[in-house]
């Protein structure tokens, strides 16, 4: 099983939408692909506790196999949301793993 972590820092005001904003818009956009893209087993999406030292917005993601992730990550869907992120992200950190 791997273990997908992205954390965003988000721009104060983005793309007509608050900080708060953007993390519920992208969230809701993320929640929406476990429908949609077979390969992604298990997702959480939320802002992060004391965002004023941290980031602003942390993703937990599962999936079987590295290649999974990589058809995940190459999907239309999940570029659209990433095209969006792009745009109202500061900074952006991520991490896998397997166990």
């Amino acid at each position: 099983m791997l273990k997908h972590i992205v954390m965003w820092k988000l721009k104060d005001y983005a793309e007509g939408r608050s900080r708060a904003e953007n993390i519920e818009y992208i969230k809701s956009m993320l929640e929406a692909l476990p429908g949609v893209i077979k390969e992604l087993k298990f997702i959480e999406v939320g802002p992060a506790v004391n965002a004023d030292r941290n980031y602003d917005a942390v993703l937990y993601s599962e999936f079987e196999s590295p290649e999974a992730l990589q058809i995940y990550l190459n999907h239309p869907e999940h570029k659209k949301v990433s095209e969006y992120v792009a745009k109202v992200r500061e900074a952006r950190i991520a991490g896998d793993y397997i166990i």
